[in-house]
Parts: C-alpha cells; sequence; structure tokens
C-alpha cells in the first residue's frame, strides 16, 4: 500500500493551531551569558510550551537567537503574565539592545512536538 505523504491537508486547522516564533536579542558586550541565564531562569515550565530554544550566534558574541514551540498563540502571551517571566523582564531589558521578531510561524511537525493525527 503506497504512503500519502500530503498528510497536511487532512489535518484540521483547529488541530494545527500550534504557534512559533523566531527572535533575535542583541545584547550589550560581555552580557550574553547573563541575559542566557535569564532566559533559562524564567522559561524553564511555561504550560503549553513545547519547545523554547536559546542559541548563540556563532558570527556575533552579542546575539542571541530564540526558538519557540507552543500549543497556541494563546498559551504564548499568557506566558508574558507568568510571575517567573515578569520578575525578569526588568533585568532583560536592562541588557538588551535590540529585540526584533524575525518570524511567526504555524509548527507543522518536530522531533518531540506532539503532531495532530491525520483525518482517517
Amino acid at each position: 500500500m503506497p504512503v500519502d505523504w500530503d498528510v497536511s491537508s487532512k489535518i484540521s486547522q483547529e488541530e494545527s493551531d500550534m504557534y512559533g516564533m523566531i527572535a533575535k536579542l542583541v545584547i550589550l558586550p560581555g552580557k550574553r551569558e547573563e541575559m542566557i541565564g535569564i532566559l533559562r531562569e524564567s522559561a524553564a515550565s511555561m504550560p503549553g510550551c513545547f519547545s523554547y530554544v536559546v542559541a548563540e550566534d556563532s558570527a556575533d558574541e552579542n546575539v542571541i537567537w530564540v526558538t519557540e514551540v507552543w500549543d497556541s498563540q494563546t498559551s504564548h502571551d499568557a506566558s508574558l503574565s507568568l510571575p517567573a517571566v515578569k520578575n525578569v523582564i526588568p533585568r532583560g531589558k536592562a541588557i538588551v539592545s535590540n529585540f526584533e521578531k524575525i518570524a511567526v510561524t504555524t509548527p507543522v511537525w518536530g522531533v518531540g512536538i506532539p503532531v495532530p493525527q491525520p483525518f482517517d
């Protein structure tokens, strides 16, 4: 029996409403490790967050990339009200010289990320 590789058309919009974001943070010189610690501290336990990856830019020692996958945009937006997040925002703002939302995405698949099952 041949495999139907086009499952995207079989997944309802309601089931595929995950929310993703890729952001670039430019950090003040010498403060990148501090910012990574702040992000680690605040993002440790956020309801609805499937993946939160913080990466150092290989070419610029003052840049951090954050890639997020959420069960919904609502969960993402609600995370900004969590005490663990709210409490570190002033510390982060003090050492971030520029925040740029590079892309908003709709994740459809990823290792370790729950994926809606196609309709039969």
